[in-house]
């Protein structure tokens, strides 16, 4: 089955992409999703729209991507999350609140898409979390999720 890309999906590519899937996978996951949109024709104009965008937000090239990299790995991120007795959070850590910690901090503009968690942060301590900037430029920082007063 031939479909088009409409979000990035981890292994398979990235919006705006057409690629082909067994027919399940395509019919039963990424279709109803809202992950991919089937190919036709008249498809390439949503093609077009979709890279246009993704050129907009997207790191240019390797050299910015590594810039990025030495920006955030020099970063020390600290974000403040409500808890209670002995440091359990109420709700966990998202991308986004990581996000909006790394703009607070000083750091660059990121996409919440972008940035791995590792696991369910839902308690007080420090973190590592990795951001993909580029295909071939990954960047590590440290995050510290605190009890806000």
């Amino acid at each position: 089955m031939k479909i088009i890309l409409t979000q990035e999906v981890t292994g398979l590519g990235a919006p705006g992409d057409i690629v082909e899937v067994k027919d399940g996978y395509g019919r039963n996951y990424l279709l109803p999703q809202g992950f991919a949109i089937a190919w036709t024709k008249g498809a390439e104009k949503q093609i077009t729209s979709i890279k246009r965008a993704r050129d907009a937000r997207e790191i240019r090239d390797l050299g910015q991507a590594t810039e990025v990299k030495a920006q955030l790995e020099g970063l020390a991120v600290k974000l403040q999350a409500r808890a209670g007795t002995g440091g359990r959070l109420f709700g966990s850590i998202t991308p986004g609140d990581v996000q909006q910690a790394v703009r607070t901090a000083g750091g660059p503009e990121l996409d919440k898409r972008r940035i791995e968690l590792p696991g369910h942060i839902k308690s007080v301590g420090a973190y590592q979390v990795q951001v993909r900037l580029h295909p071939e430029v990954t960047a590590n920082f440290a995050l510290n999720v605190v009890a806000a007063k």
